[in-house]
């Protein structure tokens, strides 16, 4: 369905591998191949089974087992340990317990007792499903070539039409206890049927082996793609184009401007991260005349609801008269209307046991010309709503081209969204860290301390924006980062904090990336020893350019990003115990330190009414991995201290009152304390990390 994605699923089976693997390996293999193509199934979607004979534990003899994809799994990624174990004899016999579809709910507290050999992986809600089929192997899959039939008016008929007897069709059921048995009931009087079609929700396919499965799959999801082809070749998509797209540059400068206003507004109880997209697929719908009646009538697939919430917001914007400010100042009052609106939905179709109302912003919104922002509680869960909103699009292009589109009734969206199983699930969390939701830049990010506070921001919860001069390091830094803590919350940007223009546009595609902003940490710095008489006005200005004029730049972006925002904000610079203390032949670098501390205080009175806080760390010799000691400085400093390289860490050592060293871990600790609300109270404060040293004492 998509029209950048190659036309037709690869068979990607490889019976050598295959033939070399138990089966509980064969089943992660087969859904490791469905889970690697997003147009068979999303993030987390679909689920996959196998009923495999193995010994029981605990009588030593033969029994049937039901291996299926676990509560919260995704099968692109998916090992052994995601798989839920269950005996079939016991999951056969919950069908005497079953008091009716309005008790379906009870029947998964019963799941846990069919656990095979002590398994503590949850069993999902789909296990009936599974479990009810009469064949060994069983896919459940959502793709959006399939799901487009199914959110069709005549789904029922276009099943038949295309796959004949060979796939059949049920209608919408929410999935649980009763859906498994009409599969169960399905299969035992249609026993040549490959698999069905389940409206509004997606397919199940069966096999007697995990190829034949797999391969079913693949076949059935392809005749779709084909027939969609063919039917939709030369045909008007979405009503036709209503405006015309905007220039990239010109979409992600409007995004770097909108998205910290959406996010201010809707980050009053947590705070969201942001995802932007403007690919080919988002672009032709929200540019398109049918956007608006298609949007307002929501997803139709569970998995994507679930995701995008029961519709996305549309931004009011006319890419041939770009009045972005105009739009800028109405999207409180859209927010607020979309806001009234899930209150009204919500209300219509509460139960007396419904959970409280959650979260009423939107989470998907749609701007013609310019693209789709999705937001949610952390940037992974950003972009995955986002994919789903692409295959939700996917979906109505193909079921509004050659039927009409039919999104979930919103009753039953709401019973979904609400679900008290949903709900339990949700009270299971673990609970937030301390930095989750929140944005940080840090400058010098390549850097001893700045990786290392990046490190430490990171393992807090919150996604971090490394900006650095040094291309390489920063290069460097990203990949290590990023292998450690995923690619979804690191970012890097190449700036010179002396250049305005640079500092600007890294600031906006920070924002682009991420949302917006909380966190400046202003690391960015260099070391220069000269005494006075020999310091040029070359190695004066470096200082000031960098140390004062670039903290005051990086700062002023910053500032601009948190009013915007209107939810507070947190500056930390690095600054030096020279700042505060005087040190010989480093009048240039003292002076400019200096300047930092009190361009910090001034900024403390200038943000702290609008929650805007802003402190200073002041390290000392800081000598491990900082790239300031791997030039003249550190030779320069030996000099005046009548020292070697080697010997300048024990000097520094010795001199402080502690008799420690200080490393990059120990700035970034006192940087996490700022930057966290740990010192919420606290403004306009310094914090030495020093070992101690009198001289730098702030009172």
């Amino acid at each position: 369905m998509s029209t950048t994605a190659p036309k037709r699923l690869a068979n990607l089976w490889d019976d050598a591998k295959a033939a070399a693997m138990s089966e509980p390996e064969r089943l992660v293999y087969r859904s490791n191949l469905l889970g690697s193509d997003k147009r068979v199934t999303n993030y987390g979607g679909g689920n996959t089974s196998s009923k495999i004979f193995q010994k029981d534990p605990l009588s030593g003899e033969e029994v049937e087992v039901l291996w299926v994809k676990g509560s919260g799994g995704d099968s692109a990624s998916i090992k052994l340990d995601g798989f839920s174990t269950l005996y079939m004899d016991k999951l056969r016999a919950l069908k005497g317990l079953y008091r009716g579809v309005e008790f379906e709910d009870e029947m998964v507290g019963y799941l846990p007792h069919a656990t095979f050999n002590l398994n503590p992986r949850a069993a999902s809600i789909d296990t009936p499903l599974h479990a009810y089929v009469n064949h060994a192997y069983v896919d459940h899959m959502h793709p959006d070539a399939i799901i487009a039939i199914a959110a069709s008016k005549n789904s029922r008929e276009l099943t038949q039409q295309i796959f004949g007897d060979t796939i059949g069709w049920l209608p919408w059921k929410k999935p649980g206890f009763e859906l498994g048995l009409w599969l169960g009931k399905y299969c035992e009087e249609n026993p040549n049927s490959k698999g069905v079609i389940l409206e509004s929700h997606g397919l199940f396919t069966w096999g007697d082996t995990p190829k034949e499965c797999y391969e079913t799959t693949l076949l059935i999801i392809n005749q779709a793609i084909e027939w969609f082809e063919t039917q939709t070749e030369g045909k008007t998509i979405f009503g036709g184009e209503a405006v015309k797209s905007l220039d990239a540059d010109a979409r992600r400068a409007i995004a770097a401007k909108l998205m910290p206003k959406i996010r201010g507004l809707i980050s009053e109880d947590s705070h969201k991260l942001g995802h932007f997209d403007d690919s080919p697929a988002v672009l032709e719908f929200v540019n398109s005349n049918n956007l608006r009646p298609l949007a307002a009538l929501g997803t139709s697939c569970p998995d994507h609801f679930l995701r995008t919430k029961i519709r996305p917001l549309v931004i009011e914007f006319d890419p041939a008269n770009p009045d972005v400010d105009a739009v800028v100042a109405k999207i409180p009052e859209d927010i607020a209307a979309y806001r009234v609106d899930y209150q009204a939905y919500y209300d219509r179709c509460k139960h007396d046991n419904s959970p409280a109302v959650r979260d009423p912003n939107a989470v998907v919104y749609l701007m013609p010309g310019v693209g789709m922002f999705t937001f949610a509680k952390d940037k992974a869960t950003a972009r995955i709503s986002g994919e789903f909103y692409v295959n939700a699009i996917n979906v109505m292009r193909g079921a509004s081209t050659v039927s009409t589109y039919v999104g979930l009734p919103e009753q039953e969206a709401f019973d979904i969204e609400y679900w008290l199983l949903e709900e339990a699930k949700l009270a299971r969390m673990p609970k937030p860290k301390s930095l989750a939701g929140k944005i940080a830049v840090v400058t010098g990010g390549a850097g001893g301390i700045g990786k290392a506070t990046a490190v430490r921001l990171l393992r807090e919860g919150a996604c971090v924006v490394l900006a650095d001069i040094d291309e390489t390091a920063l290069v460097n830094a990203t990949e290590e980062l990023t292998g450690v803590f995923g690619k979804d919350v690191v970012r890097p940007v190449n700036i010179n904090v002396t250049r305005e223009e640079q500092v600007i546009a890294g600031f906006a595609n920070a924002v682009v990336e991420f949302g917006g902003l909380d966190i400046l940490v202003s690391n960015a710095g260099l070391a220069s020893s000269a005494p006075i008489e020999e310091t040029t006005l070359e190695l004066w200005n470096k200082n000031m350019d960098i140390l004062s004029t670039g903290y005051f730049l990086v700062s002023r972006e910053a500032f601009r990003l948190f009013r915007a925002q209107k939810i507070g904000g947190n500056v930390v610079f690095v600054a030096s115990k020279n700042g505060l203390a005087a040190s010989p032949n480093a009048s240039a670098y003292c002076t400019a330190k200096a300047a930092e501390i009190h361009l910090a205080r001034c900024l403390a009175l200038e943000g702290a009414g609008e929650q805007i806080r802003v402190n200073v760390v002041n390290p000392d010799a800081v000598l491990r991995g900082s790239k300031i000691w791997a030039g003249e400085w550190l030779e320069q400093r030996a000099s005046t201290y009548k020292t070697d390289k080697d010997g300048l860490e024990e000097m520094y050592r010795e001199r402080s009152m502690l008799k420690r060293s200080v490393f990059p871990e120990d700035i970034a600790e006192a940087i996490y304390f700022f930057a966290s609300d740990a010192s919420a109270k606290s403004t306009g404060n310094i914090i030495n990390v020093d070992a101690g040293n009198a001289q730098s004492f702030t009172r």
